[in-house]
């Protein structure tokens, strides 16, 4: 029986096995990953240079921006190091640093967008009371919760998920360390105590899922009865981005955790598990520049400075 002790390092899936296919992925992820990088970098660029976007809304954009980037940061770089040298091979502290980081990354990250969902309901629904709700004190406290909650998070599912015994090899059938597929080499029944751990913070994520439903029941109404159409469509414009990274991140984050066995498959689960841990980095920052003219304004402004810095 081999355990923790004698696993040195881990294999993980492979995107292709010709040489030429894995110079594609390796080309198609660096693009991915240098257009997440450079938007994410222009909004924390625009949002920290401009003094229009020093609100609630925009801090934790910028919370957002910085969680994606450690989120893509995680997981993009080994693969494409690995597509590129042609190798599988990531070793056992590195796999557990990957499961801690992208816990850490992708659980502040919803709690993020969860704060996010209550800036817009106090902004639409209690606009009198927006001050003195979200001032930046109130501000700062709830970012940092959001950021110690997903480190406490990443703490306990890495301890105990790397605490266990692994009798089933090395191979994760994944492109970066994922904790259900290293739950499939542990011994039998030596996993349970990691799945009660994975079903406690399900029950948190759905009380935070069922907080955003709420949240945007409460706004629509709102936004409804508003008499100005220009009212409707500038709450539209703030409100409608953050819905729609919400709905991709947890759609794809549910299916990839909780779908049934009988629709097991390797390539599904790589599928799901790139729409939810790398589309979304790479898409969040176009999808929130779309419908808002504020911070598409600042981002333009940015390029002329950037040119008289560095002639």
């Amino acid at each position: 029986m081999s355990n923790r002790s004698t696993i040195t390092e881990f294999l993980l899936l492979a995107f292709a096995d010709t040489r030429e296919l894995q110079l594609l992925h390796f080309a198609l992820f660096l693009g991915i990953y240098l257009a997440a990088l450079l938007g994410n970098g222009l909004i924390l660029s625009a949002v920290a240079c401009h003094h229009r976007l020093h609100t609630p809304m925009y801090f934790f954009l910028l919370n957002l921006a910085l969680l994606d980037l450690g989120c893509i940061s995680t997981t993009l770089p080994k693969a494409m190091a690995n597509a590129l040298w042609d190798t599988r091979a990531i070793s056992y502290q590195g796999c557990a640093a990957q499961v801690f980081f992208f816990l850490f990354f992708i659980s502040a990250e919803y709690y993020n967008l969860t704060i996010m969902a209550y800036d817009r309901y106090v902004a639409i629904c209690k606009p009198l009371h927006y001050g003195s709700l979200l001032e930046s004190r109130a501000c700062a406290q709830m970012a940092a919760a959001a950021w110690g909650s997903g480190f406490l998070n990443a703490v306990l599912h890495t301890a105990n998920t790397f605490s266990l015994p692994l009798c089933h090899g090395n191979a994760v059938d994944q492109f970066f360390c994922e904790i259900p597929h290293i739950l499939k080499l542990s011994c039998s029944d030596s996993y349970l105590r990691e799945v009660w751990a994975v079903l406690f913070s399900i029950f948190l994520a759905f009380g935070c899922l069922v907080f955003i439903v709420l949240s945007y029941v409460q706004i629509f109404r709102a936004v409804l009865r508003m008499p100005s159409e220009q009212g409707q469509h500038k709450a539209f414009s703030t409100c409608l981005p953050h819905l729609a990274v919400v709905s991709l991140f947890i759609s794809t984050g549910i299916f990839s955790y909780l779908k049934p066995p009988s629709i097991f498959s390797p390539s599904l689960d790589l599928v799901v598990a790139l729409l939810y841990s790398v589309v979304p980095p790479a898409l969040n920052p176009l999808i929130y520049s779309m419908r808002n003219q504020e911070l598409k304004d600042a981002v333009r402004k940015l390029f002329p400075y950037i040119l008289l810095k560095h002639p």
